[in-house]
């Protein structure tokens, strides 16, 4: 069963553009590591949203200790306001079976 997970980062106002560099560099290592079913990078208002669809919780378990996200959290540190905030989703499938789900 695949596991869908959102993670808000909120860089610092002065750090909107590094901080986004950094993810965009993430993003094609990330999509390569196994496991990886969806890695998208969403922005708002200088704030960016991952939308994240991992095979299983051991795929989603690898990512967290995996080169690409250690690597972006050293490019992160000092230019967010805090922690990401990663949240995992349970998903409550609707409508239609392709377009109710993530």
């Amino acid at each position: 069963m695949s596991v869908v997970v959102v993670a808000t980062i909120r860089p610092l106002p002065h750090e909107v553009d590094a901080v986004r560099t950094a993810i965009l560099a993430a993003v094609p290592r990330v999509h390569a590591e196994p496991g990886c079913e969806l890695y998208a990078m969403h922005e708002a208002d200088g704030t960016f949203v991952m939308v994240e669809r991992w095979e299983s919780p051991d795929a989603l378990r690898v990512h967290g200790k995996a080169e690409a996200l250690t690597t972006l959290g050293q490019r992160l540190a000092g230019r967010l306001t805090g922690a990401p905030e990663v949240r995992r989703l349970t998903p409550v499938p609707a409508g239609d079976a392709v377009k109710g789900t993530v």
